[in-house]
């Protein structure tokens, strides 16, 4: 078990939450802010601000679910790498030994 689950339709419904959650949120800050006494410019400031960072994270959650379903599709396809692979060239680079030094 390597720790990665597949995206669920739990975990794409709670993503939508999060998103619709967010923007809930970028529209009642401003709102709670005027009614404290924020100028104007503040919440409007705010609320982009909120925008755009619900933007960013909701670009990210999908990247993440996109990554997710491509991991548990690689899972279970053949491994076709070059890992474990043995031959004349498996050692290259490494500390060699004797041989190659004149004696004298």
């Amino acid at each position: 078990m390597t720790g990665h689950r597949p995206p669920s339709e739990d975990s794409r419904d709670s993503s939508t939450d999060v998103v619709r959650w967010a923007v809930f949120s970028c529209a009642l800050v401003p709102v709670v802010l005027l009614w404290y006494g924020t100028s104007l410019a503040g919440a409007a400031g705010t609320a982009l601000g909120l925008a755009a960072v619900t933007a960013v994270c909701r670009i990210l959650l999908r990247q993440s679910e996109r990554g997710a379903a491509r991991l548990a599709q690689e899972e279970g396809a053949p491994q076709r790498g070059r890992r474990h692979q043995g031959g004349a060239g498996a050692h290259r680079g490494g500390r060699h030994t004797g041989g190659s030094t004149p004696v004298g």
